[in-house]
């Protein structure tokens, strides 16, 4: 049973450490799912832009034709140069802006790779022009990588949630092996319990049949001399039997005999009287004579004794005499120790009761500042988090605000303040219809869109939300960083206090054994934890068997057992750390007077072992005899009480010496 307790026991701790493993994977794989989400909200914010920027105007009435072609990788600069505005016009012919077919001879343009134009009326275009052909080009190039990437990254975050996934069942899993191993662990040291008290059974009962056996062993050695003495007998009986011859010829001679001893045995018996008679008078007589002679020597003992007492006794009139003239002055000396002393006391009992008020005081003030504390770190904490999602929400809003300012600026060539005025309409005024207002900003930028205007600060403002969107993501990197290091540190925190959490709790529950069993003289008793597999969260159940009785748990036991358990869980703890002073109040009450005979022999023993010092308030006559000293109140005149102290140790030897 010890074996298994021990190897539950590794399974458990085994158990615990993968569980603790699984979940830091859990929690890195749940980083990793919230980065991936997170990377690939992005693409899709920035997917869902370049699809509104590169929206046809007419909602697919007449597509663009640039919608319609597919540029190789490093030929959007020539395209974009080589026709221009016009990509932005339409392949049906009823679109305001068209191409159609024609046959006629062309006029000839010459692009190179990087964007030059030699057209064949002279006009030039460097490769250093920008062109909002160009810039639409390089948007749908991008919302094409964007799109790639965004498929990568969705696949990459369906796989980051199945290793969540696994990684939080793993971590499931490893939790229900640890509550398991929990259990096997609680079943093996209920079992190695119940087999160590099996084990103290079996040892009683052995020593009771090897008593037994070795009496019966004796009894049958005595039996077998017995045996061979009776048939040592039987073998001389019938040996002396076969020697005696045949009686019918002796009868007459054994009767004469028998009437010769008869009369012999007569005489034998009145000298044998007569002579018990005059050894009984002699004995008297030399016993008589020796009690004389003891007498005599005990008297005479006697007076030399007495002698040698009225000696004693004459010196030691003669020393009283001279401690009565030594004690005839002691009053007045003892007078002034008093009241010197009761000056002393009084003085040092109002600095009592100051320093009690103060410390009354401070410790009241140290509970509602402690209380004050925790209110004010939960508030603090509470606020942080608050703090941190008011901050995650105001940077979100922030970057929708700006994402929303520029497309105003990009669109409508203004701020949000000029929005009323370039609209007409005013703040306090109902807004018109959202559908007529998306048709009228449709044709709006439809037209121009024809006329062709340019962003010349696109790349520049590109550049910077670039720039932010780094910084953001370096933040945000930061942040998981943070919060991983702090989720170690409280997984740290928490593994280090159920380390000392058990290692505290079983060295209490061994002394609790120990001092159950000594103050009740037998049983056995232990601690548990209950409701909970994780120690930090589990309650404590007190488990007690006095002798005679089942285990149960403390609150089915009488008063006085519950005392008696109080007090051995009490010092349990003072023998796992040691307090320097230990004050105890009326905890003999309840207790009878063989109890609290051990409760002193065991609080004798811990006072000359340990480094506590006890101070016990009690009414129990017992108790009061066992200690070192007394400190009691008594009333020498109505209304006035005073502090009286006894040293028993000193009045022991001061007995003795008497």
């Amino acid at each position: 049973s010890q074996t298994k307790l021990e190897h539950a026991r590794k399974a458990a701790a085994e158990a615990e450490t993968a569980r603790m493993e699984a979940a830091d994977k859990a929690t890195a794989a749940q980083s990793s799912a919230q980065a991936a989400t997170a990377a690939q909200a992005g693409l899709k914010a920035e997917v869902q832009a370049l699809s509104e920027v590169l929206e046809s105007g007419d909602g697919g009435q007449w597509p663009p034709v640039i919608d319609s072609l597919a540029v190789d990788p490093g030929y959007e600069a020539a395209l974009a140069v080589a026709l221009g505005e016009d990509l932005i016009a339409s392949d049906d012919e009823a679109a305001p802006s068209h191409w159609r077919a024609w046959e006629r001879a062309q006029g000839q343009r010459l692009v190179s790779r990087d964007g030059s134009l030699w057209r064949w009326d002279g006009f030039t275009v460097s490769a250093s022009a920008t062109t909002t052909a160009q810039a639409r080009l390089e948007q749908r190039k991008r919302l094409k990588e964007a799109r790639e990437k965004l498929a990568e990254a969705e696949a990459a975050a369906k796989v980051a949630e199945h290793r969540q996934a696994a990684a939080k069942q793993a971590e499931d899993e490893a939790r229900a092996t640890e509550r398991s191993a929990r259990e096997a662990a609680s079943v093996a040291d209920g079992a190695y319990g119940e087999a160590r008290d099996r084990v103290a059974e079996i040892k009683d009962h052995l020593a009771g049949h090897v008593s037994l056996l070795a009496s019966l062993h004796d009894q049958a050695t005595a039996i077998e001399g017995d045996q061979q003495h009776l048939q040592t007998e039987e073998r001389e009986s019938r040996k002396a039997l076969d020697e005696i011859p045949e009686p019918a010829g002796a009868r007459n001679e054994i009767a004469g005999l028998r009437a010769e001893l008869t009369g012999r045995r007569a005489h034998q018996v009145e000298c044998q009287s007569r002579h018990d008679t005059l050894v009984r008078a002699a004995e008297e007589r030399r016993q008589r004579l020796a009690t004389i002679e003891g007498e005599t020597k005990s008297w005479t003992g006697r007076g030399e004794a007495a002698k040698a007492q009225l000696r004693q006794l004459d010196e030691r009139r003669q020393a009283l005499d001279q401690e009565l003239e030594r004690l005839d002055a002691r009053p007045d000396e003892i007078a002034e120790q008093c009241r010197a002393l009761l000056g002393s006391v009084d003085t040092a009992e109002e600095k009592r009761k100051g320093l009690a008020n103060q410390l009354a005081e401070t410790e009241m003030a140290l509970g509602e500042a402690d209380k004050n504390l925790r209110a004010a770190e939960a508030e603090l904490a509470a606020a942080r988090e608050n703090m941190v999602r008011a901050e995650g929400a105001v940077k979100q809003a922030k970057q929708a605000s700006e994402a929303i300012k520029e497309i105003i600026k990009d669109r409508l060539k203004c701020g949000p303040k000029q929005l009323f005025e370039n609209s007409g309409l005013k703040p306090d005024a109902d807004l018109p219809d959202l559908e007529a207002v998306e048709r009228k900003v449709e044709r709006l930028l439809r037209e121009r869109e024809t006329m062709g205007p340019v962003n010349l600060r696109a790349e520049q403002e590109a550049a910077k939300m670039k720039e932010q969107i780094d910084t953001l993501g370096v933040e945000r990197e930061d942040l998981l960083k943070a919060i991983d290091k702090l989720r170690r540190g409280i997984s740290e925190l928490n593994r280090e206090g159920r380390k000392r959490l058990l290692a505290s709790f079983e060295e209490v529950n061994k002394h609790f054994q120990e001092l159950f069993e000594r103050l009740f003289g037998g049983g056995r008793a232990h601690l548990e934890l209950t409701e909970s597999d994780d120690p930090l969260e589990a309650g404590l159940e007190i488990m007690a068997s006095p002798p005679g009785k089942r285990l149960q748990v403390l609150s089915l036991l009488s008063g006085g057992e519950q005392a008696l358990t109080a007090i051995a869980l009490l010092f349990a703890v003072f023998q796992t750390n040691p307090a320097p002073i230990c004050v105890l109040d009326e905890v003999d009450a309840p207790l009878d007077d063989a109890n609290v005979d051990r409760f002193c022999t065991m609080l004798e023993q811990m006072a000359k072992t340990e480094t506590t010092r006890f101070i016990i308030i009690t009414h129990h006559r017992m108790t009061m005899a066992r200690m070192d000293r007394l400190y009691g109140v008594t009333m020498t005149e109505r209304g006035v009480s005073q502090l009286v102290s006894v040293d028993l140790s000193r009045a022991e030897e001061l007995r003795a010496t008497a």
